[in-house]
């Protein structure tokens, strides 16, 4: 039950390629010039939204400071305009590591459950913040698997297939109601990631893909312009795993046999039937 290929080269289309001409002077600039722009602007649009959020970060924290503890106060006054780059990066890092060090100790629990309590009571905040509270304890989460699997899942329809993130497995009352064992997989959406779907997907229906997660995101964002390369070995490369096919009479065992190979019915097969 193994799908097979039917892109495989062979030696008359070798002889079929038309011989392609040589390149112009203008061609060769066009060329050097897409070269450039790909190896150029993403640098340039790197540089610029780091230097834009380190300007926006420096303008809202640094006026909060005292200007007898502002260091920019110290500089040469014809310096003082420019400021200190990153600075303002600096003190939010050092105001969130002193509130995670001043919450591991009793009084700073004490006051977190305190504010907690208050933020209970009010219904529209309650819910935004417990939401909010949840999903970044989720991802960030040593033991957390979340986002750390990219897998191949038969969506929407058999034979078309897309990259989904595991989040988990399925618990409560979703797993309950369902008899096979399900995860939960976050289909992302092209060219924006962070909005997608939540599928449940039963754990045999999905191809564990050997690529990482930060690859597959950049293939999805791309729209697929961005491919990984395959690293593993050739002979696992030479053996399919799904089908990209669609038949006209698609084989019910697919389902029982829990495997997410794609394969028509034999005819022998049709006849004991």
């Amino acid at each position: 039950m193994n799908a097979k290929r039917d892109d495989h080269p062979g030696s008359d289309d070798d002889d079929l390629k038309p011989h392609l001409p040589s390149i112009g002077l203008g061609a060769r600039l066009r060329a050097y010039f897409l070269t450039g722009v790909l190896v150029t602007a993403p640098l340039a649009i790197t540089f610029g939204l780091a230097w834009w959020f380190v300007d926006f970060v420096d303008g809202k924290v640094m006026p909060l400071i005292p200007e007898h503890y502002n260091p920019v106060s110290y500089l040469p006054f014809e310096y003082r305009d420019y400021g200190i780059p990153g600075l303002g990066v600096l003190v939010i890092v050092l105001v969130v590591i002193f509130v995670g060090w001043f919450t591991t100790n009793f009084a700073g629990r004490a006051l977190i459950r305190l504010y907690e309590k208050i933020l209970g009571r009010i219904p529209a905040v309650r819910s935004i913040y417990g939401a909010v509270k949840q999903i970044l304890e989720t991802v960030l989460a040593n033991q957390s698997n979340a986002f750390r699997q990219a897998v191949l899942i038969e969506y929407p329809r058999r034979g078309l297939w897309c990259i989904g993130f595991i989040t988990g497995q399925t618990k409560g009352e979703i797993q309950h109601l369902t008899e096979d064992t399900v995860i939960n997989i976050f289909l992302p959406t092209t060219p924006n990631p962070t909005s997608g779907f939540l599928l449940f997907v039963p754990k045999s229906d999905m191809v564990i893909l050997n690529m990482g997660v930060e690859e597959a995101i950049k293939m999805v964002m791309s729209g697929g312009i961005v491919t990984p390369p395959d690293r593993r070995s050739q002979e696992l490369q030479d053996q399919p795993v799904v089908s990209a096919k669609t038949y006209e009479d698609v084989d019910i065992l697919r389902e029982r046999e829990n495997t997410p190979v794609l394969v028509s019915r034999p005819q022998d097969t049709k006849e004991d039937a």
